[in-house]
């Protein structure tokens, strides 16, 4: 039997996505657009920052969880809700749940941050702890939903899900009406499909282009096969798009009105943050950056003005720091280099004076006298630099190779 000739899947239109809008007046924020001067120059075109980082639980997902819990039955109502996330997900439905006067209880994995626990709890779900991982979280979830009656609210398998999402892209549409090329980071594909029910339903002519991390990339196969297909331990930094499987609701909208589908690296994921924080001054997680990525890993490939939308701004400050180191390296602002010297009183101090002559930060040395590998009179130093770029780089190699340095790693 073929994938086809199952019984249709509900569609989503431009009319569920108005219908979301109204019945999200005064719940969500229409978010702000900001331009990006430095993207632009990049692009050569405008480049506008979709801000749903700023979001209330500083996620879209507010929009969707709140559309879905809302148009429960009364008896739906009165069995609570239930859902599974690490993060963003989790916080949309516990903050929608209250605001609706719905009982709300939300699985998360056992090792989630301390702070996006914190969050779910303060927008006034119960928040239960089980499994290692996403996949074990979402089973407990379920099972759950089977002996209480609660209804489990999807992450982004339902069309109310989509439908409230959507409701972003009538807002890219409002907001730059001139947009030519519309960038959405896609994990299980509700965001980027309910975008482009709303920005091709009004504006054929826009192009719509899902962003995934190189690592968990299920919608390129699952396009090509024509279906949706799991991939086997997705793994990037971005917690919120590392999704193994894409949703059967929204792959067929993605498969029919989204132009392309590109996948970004995690060196790209991580200057993309480094960027937003710098220039943008915007906290984005890794999800929401992917955007960004995408333009700067190919700049001239999309037609502008282009919309990048930041979808969240959760990230665990641990996370962050870990990824903007990884951001500085990627961007050349980092330089580690192993060398060997003479071993006599004021060796070290000399050689970084050389550092210091080139303004080179050092960051960390590690001085070795002892090791079998070195010669009686020899010692080898590992140093970490802060650098000023890649050109910087150059200047440091070049410095040290004039002072008679050889770099052996």
């Amino acid at each position: 039997m073929s994938y086809r000739t199952r019984d249709p899947l509900p569609t989503v239109t431009l009319d569920d996505v108005r219908g979301a809008q109204k019945m999200l007046s005064g719940v969500a924020r229409s978010t702000a657009m900001e331009g990006s001067r430095h993207l632009s120059r990049l692009v050569g075109s405008p480049v506008h920052l979709k801000c749903e980082n700023l979001q209330r639980t500083g996620s879209f997902k507010l929009r969707g969880a709140y559309v879905r819990i809302a148009g429960l039955l009364p008896e739906e109502r009165a069995a609570g809700v239930v859902a599974a996330s690490a993060g963003n997900h989790a916080q949309g439905v516990a903050l929608a749940s209250s605001l609706l006067g719905v009982r709300s209880t939300v699985f998360m994995p056992v090792g989630a941050p301390l702070p996006k626990v914190a969050a779910t709890r303060d927008y006034g779900a119960e928040v239960r702890l089980e499994g290692q991982v996403v996949d074990e979280t979402l089973a407990a979830a379920q099972e759950y939903a089977r002996e209480t009656g609660a209804v489990f609210i999807h992450p982004f398998d339902h069309p109310d899900i989509i439908a409230g999402q959507g409701t972003v892209g009538l807002e890219i549409l409002e907001q730059c009406p001139e947009v030519r090329t519309v960038l959405v980071g896609v994990g299980g594909g509700g965001l980027v499909a309910g975008v482009a029910v709303a920005v091709k339903a009004l504006r054929p002519d826009v192009r719509v282009v899902g962003v995934q991390a190189a690592g968990a990339a299920a919608y390129p196969p699952s396009l090509a096969a024509g279906h949706p297909v799991s991939i086997v331990n997705p793994a990037t930094m971005a917690d919120g798009i590392k999704v193994g499987r894409p949703g059967d609701v929204p792959f067929l909208l993605v498969e029919d009105l989204v132009d392309d589908v590109v996948t970004v690296s995690e060196d790209a994921l991580s200057s993309a943050l480094l960027l937003c924080l710098e220039r943008a001054k915007m906290v984005v997680e890794p999800a929401g950056a992917s955007p960004v990525a995408a333009l700067l890993s190919e700049p001239k490939a999309f037609e502008g003005p282009v919309v990048a939308l930041l979808s969240g701004g959760n990230v665990d400050p641990l996370l962050m720091q870990r990824i903007l180191r990884h951001g500085m390296a990627a961007a050349g602002r980092y330089l580690s280099l192993r060398l060997r010297l003479t071993d006599r009183p004021g060796a070290l101090a000399t050689l970084l004076g050389v550092l210091s002559e080139v303004d080179a930060n050092v960051l960390d040395v590690s001085h070795v006298r002892t090791d079998p590998r070195l010669g009686l009179t020899e010692a080898e130093v590992e140093l970490h630099l802060e650098t000023k770029g890649p050109a910087h780089c150059v200047e440091v190699g070049a410095a040290l190779r004039d002072a008679g340095y050889t770099v052996i790693g």
